[in-house]
């Protein structure tokens, strides 16, 4: 009895320990929820005093950042230990942070003259907060799902994050220096366009910016990393990891329009970078499901019918164009009659063009489903002419088993006397 009561003591305090690190960790995901929607209100408001959209491209960068807010919210409240949902968090409150920045200071320079107080905070904060996100973003992508990295790893983490603090004190340091005893001008993004150069102490510390150039050449180490470890796993884990991919697609497509997409001060260039965000946002979104195991089964399918929905969204696209451009330019209709025309022309076609190119989709992309569809359309057919019930019985089994691939099967089988 005396050898047992330390141990039970030990067993209650690890289980106090837990539940205190859970409550904590519920603390500091509420304060960080908390901070965010604070900064959310600022933005309504910031935006409702400038009358500018553009600097959080008309919402879709607050969309993104709601989402990174979410998933790391359920993620730090449900898997406390787990970096992810930390890293989310912070990167949405981040997101809001360069907003509010950039409409503050279009609110104090371009409309009040420099009159308001924190202008310079505001300048800096914007010009030196937004490229350190990406940054971290790369992150959440290494230590997906779980967070876990073998000791190799770990120190090429530990690389990364000093790279990336150096990086993020120089262009702090540069933002700094520039505005420093400038006469500050802001574009309408917010963005500090005047002239100076950081000098002294904060020139030095500016040189540290060149870092940036070395923090980009482990990302293909880290899309490497998820890439063998899909082709390892099985199971849950690879679904996981598929999420990822799916969702590191649409993202990177993403940025790839804000790279090359066309100038921001075009119509087309403005749209662009608002899909553009709202094509970032599906990063968080996809990690989130497959950290958290939601319906992981239905991965294949989703991405099968965006794709497929993609495809025909784009030859309709085309078709109406075509069909408009034929009928105004060559057969000279009527500008309306023509859009009408066209209009249901497109609509009749949608229907048998989905069907085809969904096909065509899980022919070459989801073929597991296309397999079971053709396996169960072949037992249809068969059925129709069978007559012996223990052959039925058997087929069913069989179809059922290379359809669905259960643990068990049993079949009952009731009989009228």
């Amino acid at each position: 009895m005396t050898e047992a009561q330390p141990a039970g003591g030990q067993a209650l305090g690890a289980v106090a320990v837990t539940k205190s690190r859970v409550r904590s960790a519920a603390v500091a995901a509420a304060v960080l929820g908390a901070l965010g929607l604070v900064l959310m209100a600022a933005w309504v408001l910031l935006t409702s005093l400038t009358r500018d959209v553009q600097i959080s491209r008309d919402g879709a960068a607050v969309a993104a950042g709601l989402a990174c807010g979410l998933v790391g919210m359920l993620v730090a409240r449900r898997q406390p230990r787990n970096p992810e949902g930390w890293l989310l968090l912070g990167a949405a409150v981040g997101v809001f942070v360069v907003l509010d920045s950039g409409l503050y200071a279009v609110l104090d320079y371009r409309l009040h003259d420099g009159g308001l107080p924190l202008g310079e905070v505001a300048v800096i904060g914007k010009g030196s907060i937004g490229t350190p996100l990406i940054f971290c973003f790369a992150l959440v992508v290494l230590l997906f799902p779980d967070g876990r990295l073998t000791r190799r790893w770990t120190w090429v983490l530990r690389i990364y994050l000093v790279l990336t603090v150096w990086a993020a004190v120089g262009f702090i340091a540069n933002e700094a220096g520039t505005v420093a005893g400038q006469h500050i001008q802001v574009d309408l993004n917010g963005t500090y366009t005047g002239p100076g150069s950081p000098t002294g102490v904060l020139g030095v510390l500016a040189a540290a910016s060149a870092g940036i150039l070395l923090v980009p050449l482990f990302w293909p180490a880290f899309a490497a990393r998820q890439a063998l470890s899909w082709q390892r796993a099985s199971g849950e884990r690879r679904q996981q990891l598929k999420w990822l991919m799916g969702g590191a697609v649409i993202a990177l497509a993403g940025l790839v329009l804000i790279v090359l997409g066309p100038p921001n001060y075009q119509l087309s260039g403005r749209v662009t970078r608002d899909l553009a965000f709202v094509a970032i946002a599906a990063l968080p979104v996809s990690m989130g499901v497959g950290i958290l195991k939601y319906h992981l089964y239905d991965i294949d399918r989703i991405i099968s019918r965006t794709l497929a929905y993609a495809l025909v969204t784009g030859l309709l696209v085309g078709i109406y164009a075509g069909l408009v451009l034929l009928a105004t330019q060559v057969f000279r209709f009527h500008s309306t009659v023509a859009v009408a025309a066209s209009t249901l022309a497109v609509a009749a076609l949608f229907n048998p063009l989905r069907r085809r190119v969904q096909r065509a989709v899980d022919r070459r992309f989801n073929r597991a489903r296309y397999d079971a569809e053709a396996t169960v359309a072949m037992f249809a057919a068969r059925l129709k002419d069978a007559v012996n019930l223990d052959s039925v019985r058997d087929d069913l089994a069989s179809v059922v088993q290379q359809t669905l691939e259960p643990a068990h099967i049993s079949v009952w089988i009731t009989t009228r006397d």
